[in-house]
Parts: C-alpha cells; structure tokens; sequence
C-alpha cells in the first residue's frame, strides 16, 4: 500500500551510498523492462529489497538497510515503477506478474534461496511470494504489513481518516460530485484511472497527498491544497499504479495471504510495525503474526507508517541481521 516518501531529512542528510556492484535493465516479457542492481559482496547472504506503493521505486538509501560486508542485496523497480520501463505502465502488471519477475531476478543472480525485506506494499509482495516459493525464501523482515485487502484501505481511508484528519476527510469528499461519495474509494480509483488529465490529475493530488498525511506521526500540512493544481507530469505515477491494483484487489482472492499463512512454515521472520501506523494499524501484523509460528512481532513505539520514523529503520536493520543469523543458523 501506501507510498513510502523519500524526501525525508534524515535521508537527504546522509552521504549517498557507494555504487552498486551491478546494475542494468531486465527484460521480463509483456514490454516490460525493470532496473535491477545489486550490492555488497558477491558471495555474500543472498537478499531482495521490495519497494511500496504498489509504484514508488527503490531509492538509493534502501542499500544501507544491508551490511556491504554480509550481503549481496538485490533492488529493482517493480513493473512500471522507478527507472523500470515503461514508466506507469498499467498493462501486464498485475501480482503474479511480480512473483514471477522475483523469480527471473533470483535465476539471473544464481541464488538458491534469498532473504525477502519489504515495507508497506513490499510486504503484500513479500508475503505473496513466499507463499508462493517458500523454498526460495531464507528468512523474511516485513515493515508495515500491507495484506493487500479492501477492507485495510476501507480502514485507513474510510475510519481513519475521518477520526484523525476530520478536515482533511472533507477535503477528501469534497473533490469529489455528490453523487459519488458514498462510494469514495471507487470513486477516486475510477478518476484516477481515466484518460482525461483534467479528471486524473486532481484525484492524483487528492490521493497522494492525503494518502502521504496518513502516513506521517505529524504531517507538514493536514488539508488538500487545491489552490496550486499539479500538472499530470509532476505527479508520481504511484496514485495511478495503486489504483490499477487496489481497482483489482490487488490481484488476490479474498484474504488470499492470512489463508495461505500456513505457507511460511519454517520461515524464520521479523514483523516491524509502528505502533501509530494509521495506514497499516497494529492490529493487521497481529494476525499474520498469529498464524505464523516463527515471525517475531517487534512494535516500535510513538512511530508510524515511514521506514524514517524514529526506530523503525533500526529494527529492520536489526531484524535483517537476526533473521539471516536463524536462516544460517
């Protein structure tokens, strides 16, 4: 779900990371090219990093998650996302499409088994495929469970929403004609989604700016700025890709990652959650945790939804470390 910002200060303080031991432009069918590198050592513990959104792109401070001296750590864009081409692109983009790009990313890089981290929408992608190949899967550290299902983004968009943001949730509505608010979420994933920029781009805005005040402790601004429009080059194509996914419930059957749980079965895991996470609450890595035996659920205090809320990027470097020791272990 859910964006990830990169803009955060504590990001753009830190000194960029140093190059990446390989990178390049993967074809995977459909049209589709995604950016790949990988860093640390060659011989080092096998890992993949998975980007949020669904849309959002790796950054280059994600290669600090992993130890240069103890890993060798694979990023990519998903389809339509980042440095991966086409950018924005909707069309053979779907979550089997991504498991199966997992799995043409681990062939090219030789890798048995991998450890899978992932935050927010990463998660959802996480969980999926080592459901679907947990033989290929070491260890997984999640941030964030995402689960991919409708009633997550009712949660967020329709309760949590109001509840905390009351202004914001009227300015949310009030983009929206009359008739269409008693369906919201459809509503702007179906103008989201249109080809008249002057129906999409609004509800772009909309969207990634409210979605972005859900995801902070304490926003920068909590109302919807529509005295400035953006044009639709200036927008990310995160609304858009989401959009396309969350129209489609994600691609999944219903609670298709809590049914299929019982997959991760000696998979050691480390579940990271804020405890003020209004996008992805508490209350969702609980269940998981539940039903998954050898996760340990690790709660960070007076932190949200960010990767850069106070603690939360300490525990999954930590988790990161921990997991690896039991998966070799």
């Amino acid at each position: 779900m859910p964006l990830d910002p990169q803009d955060d200060a504590s990001s753009a303080q830190r000194p960029a990371p140093g190059a990446p031991l390989s990178s390049q432009l993967l074809a995977v069918g459909d049209g589709h090219e995604l950016y790949v590198e990988s860093n640390g050592r060659a011989d080092g513990i096998p890992a993949v990093y998975l980007h949020g959104g669904p849309g959002s792109g790796c950054q280059a401070d994600h290669r600090r998650l992993f130890d240069p001296q103890r890993f060798h750590a694979v990023l990519f864009d998903q389809r339509g996302a980042g440095r991966s081409r086409p950018k924005g692109g909707c069309d053979a983009n779907t979550l089997p499409h991504l498991i199966a790009d997992m799995e043409a990313i681990r062939t090219l890089y030789g890798f048995e088994r991998w450890l899978v981290v992932g935050g927010s929408w990463g998660s959802t992608l996480a969980l999926a495929y080592a459901e679907a190949h947990p033989e290929r899967v070491s260890g997984l550290v999640l941030r964030a469970t995402f689960l991919g299902t409708r009633a997550e983004l009712e949660t967020a968009f329709l309760i949590n929403l109001p509840q905390f943001y009351p202004a914001l949730n009227e300015d949310f509505l009030g983009l929206l004609p009359e008739s269409e608010r008693a369906a919201p979420l459809d509503a702007y994933w179906r103008r989201i989604l249109d080809p008249d920029p002057a129906v999409h781009a609004p509800a772009a805005k909309a969207w990634v700016e409210t979605e972005g005040v859900l995801s902070m402790v304490t926003p920068r601004r909590t109302w919807l700025d529509r005295a400035h429009p953006t044009s639709q080059s200036a927008l990310p194509v995160t609304p858009y890709i989401e959009s396309h996914y969350f129209a489609n419930d994600c691609f999944m059957r219903p609670n298709q990652l809590l049914n299929e749980a019982h997959k991760l079965a000696g998979i050691p895991g480390v579940i990271v959650q804020g405890r003020y996470d209004l996008l992805c609450p508490p209350a969702t890595a609980h269940r998981l945790a539940a039903l998954w035996p050898e996760a340990e659920l690790r709660t960070v205090d007076a932190a949200g939804h960010l990767l850069y809320d106070p603690g939360i990027r300490d525990a999954v470097i930590a988790g990161i470390t921990d997991v690896a020791a039991r998966s070799r272990a």
